[in-house]
Order: C-alpha cells, then structure tokens, then sequence
C-alpha cells in the first residue's frame, strides 16, 4: 500500500485511474489463488500452517528480482524538492484526526490483553499524542477539509469492501452450504478482476469523472447488498452479490487516483496514509462491526421467538462495537449453535436457533448497505463542490490543469 499506489501514480500521472485499477485487480486475482490454495495445501494436502505462511516468501524472493538495479522514479513533490514536513502540511491536523482515531483502536486493541480496563485509554493517549506530534511538526496546519472528507470516505471503503470480504464467506455459508459460499467468494472476487481492467473505458464511454464514478459505484454496492439481505435461493444469491461485486470494484484503486490527482503536493504521504486508513478501518471497524451486528440481531431475533432459548443460548461473554460499553450486548454460544447447525436431525428449539442465526445474517447485510448509501451522500456533494469550481481536473505542481 505504502510503495506500490504512489510508484504506479507516478509512473502513470495522466491516467492513474486506469493503471491504479488494474494494479488492484491483483487483489481479487489474489483472493481467487488464495482460495484455491487454501483448499488444496489446507484441505487436500494438510500442510501445516507455518509452510503455507512461508508462501509470503515467494513475492519476496520476486520483488526482489524485479527491483534489483533499478532505481524509483521521485513524485512531482519530491522531485520539486519539497521536504516532508511540506508535503505533509495538505494533511494536516484534520486528515491525521482520521489516522490517529485509528490508531488509537488499534492500541487500545494491543493493551486490551495486558490491561483491560485502561487499554481505551491508554490508547486514545497515544492516539492524542501523535496528533498533538503532528500539529507540531506542520506547525499546526489544519490541512485540507477536501483530503479530510476523502480520508473519512475511505475509512468507510474499508469498511464495506475489505470488512464485508472478511465476513461475506461466513455470512453466504451460513445461509446456504459452505461450499456455495466459497464459490460465491470466487464469483464475485473474478466479477473484480475482470472490471479492474475497465475503468477508463467506462470512464470514457459514460463520460464519467472518478468521482462520478465513485457515485455510481455507492448506489450500485448500496442496491447490491440490500438484495443480498432478502436472497432466498443460490442462484439469487449470485445475482444480488453480483451487483454488489460491481459496485465495490472500483472503490480502493479510484479513490487513490484522486489524491494522487488532487494533492500532488503530498507526493506519497497523503496517498500512503489513505491505503493505511482503509486497511486500519477493515480491520478495527468493518470485520468486527458485522461481528457485532450479527451477534446482536440474532440474539434479538431469538429473544423475540423465545426468550427462554435466548437465555440458554446466551454467550459468556459481552460483544460491544469500539469497545464502547454501553452498546454491549452478549450474542449467542458459538459452541452451542455449532452444534444446532450440524445436527443432522435438529430439534424445534434447535431450528429456531438456527432460523434466528440465519436473520441475524440477513439483517446484518441490510446494515452493511447504509455504508454506500452515505458513501454515494459524500462522493454527491463532493461533485457538487468540483462542479462548483469548474469541473474536475488533475492538478500538476508546475501551475498547468491537465
């Protein structure tokens, strides 16, 4: 994320839409092989996990060929010989808030195991102190509200692409069998790869700007995912996660191609921390909101049906969304509803639980669609302010439009 994004903008500045999307269509390619991995050294050959991890070598061992002797082209802003500290100031105060709320989950994620219950604090200090870091070394420059509001809408694109992949599997499997889930993965992981090649062709053809683009990508993930909620049969669900793949694919690598067109002055830093951003909010919001989520509509859906059920079938422990105290709420037994589900002959107290598990998915997806829709909110009125000021054109440090 840190390298790759801003070398490929680099090398690519009149058209890094394009090149930036096809770059990501590694992603979902990756997906697919590791897909296929998985199930053949996991599943068939039994290999066991540390050989599988050591297939990280591989990239490694290649990446390392491929730059051997070269030497990497500088961004506009370094090559004018802007410092950090310069290149840095577009960012700011406001667009480091973003970072640094991030950051301090992912602390107070580290702390949790060794102090409970001051890990929240401790990291919203930390998280405070590297804003208060940043404030000085800009010498306390707000930044830009633009990159800010692109910083929270990425921070909403991880969430509801990266966050929604490490889920979907589950969700999909749960609902249909395991393997129909895995093949609905690949199904719309291929729907990715293949569209990624496409983004100037469809820009050119619908005369679309990135963000118009971004727009329409919204609306179309926002529909996809609510049909997704109501799908009953496999063949439905390939059509509504169809639509939903369509609208994702074009998310991560174009939202990159606008900072990097917009903010050439912040070289690789404010493309840098945008990656850092998404991947941070997959991780500490989008997986585990849907976590919640789920927890918390299948446990009300089964209160509903039977409140004696939900209290036998009450987990342990306490779920709670940015662990945050007062949305806590305690999901149902895992270890019990595993054996409801694989129960070749259930009983009716069992298929309700089942049947409730099963809502919680669903509701859970009608959930996940309200990221899109106040996605399509802010990429509408971004367009407006670009309409405002003349439509929307990549910006060169040498003073030209291009």
């Amino acid at each position: 994320e840190a390298v790759a994004n801003p070398l490929v903008a680099t090398v690519f500045p009149n058209n890094r839409t394009h090149y930036l999307n096809i770059l990501h269509a590694s992603w979902p390619a990756g997906m697919i092989l590791g897909t296929a991995a998985g199930w053949l050294l996991d599943d068939r050959l039994g290999w066991n996990w540390k050989a599988q991890l050591a297939l990280y070598l591989v990239p490694t061992v290649l990446y390392a060929v491929m730059f051997l002797g070269q030497k990497f082209p500088k961004s506009e802003a370094a090559a004018s010989g802007s410092s950090f500290v310069e290149m840095y100031k577009s960012v700011g105060i406001l667009g480091s808030l973003v970072a640094c709320y991030l950051l301090a989950l992912f602390f107070g994620d580290i702390f949790k195991g060794w102090m409970p219950e001051s890990a929240s604090l401790i990291g919203y200090g930390i998280g405070g102190a590297l804003l208060i870091a940043v404030a000085v070394l800009t010498n306390f420059s707000i930044g830009s509200f633009l990159l800010f509001v692109l910083f929270v809408a990425h921070a909403l694109v991880g969430s509801v692409e990266l966050g929604t992949d490490s889920w979907i599997q589950n969700i999909t499997g749960n609902l249909f069998t395991s393997e129909q889930g895995k093949y609905l993965f690949l199904w719309t992981s291929a729907i990715m790869f293949g569209l990624r090649f496409c983004a100037d062709w469809i820009e050119k053809t619908l005369k679309l700007s990135p963000i118009g683009l971004l727009l329409a990508c919204s609306v179309i993930a926002c529909l996809g995912l609510t049909l997704a909620s109501g799908m009953q049969s496999f063949w439905m669900a390939l059509i509504a996660l169809g639509i939903y793949a369509v609208g994702k694919t074009f998310f991560w690598p174009t939202m990159l191609a606008v900072v990097g067109d917009r903010f050439p002055q912040t070289g690789a830093v404010a493309m840098s921390i945008m990656g850092g951003i998404g991947m941070l909010s997959a991780g500490l919001i989008g997986g585990p909101g849907l976590g919640y989520c789920k927890d918390r509509f299948a446990s009300e859906k089964l209160a509903q049906v039977s409140p004696e059920l939900a209290q036998q079938y009450k987990s342990s422990k306490p779920s709670t969304f940015l662990n945050i105290k007062s949305t806590e709420i305690y999901g149902l037994d895992g270890t019990r509803l595993a054996e409801a589900k694989e129960s070749k002959e259930r009983t009716p107290e069992q298929q309700q639980v089942v049947e409730a598990d099963q809502a919680g998915d669903r509701s859970t997806l009608k959930a996940d669609s309200i990221i899109p829709a106040v996605m399509a909110v802010i990429y509408l009125l971004i367009m407006l302010y670009f309409k405002s000021i003349g439509g929307y054109k990549p910006i060169s440090l040498a003073g030209n439009r291009s």
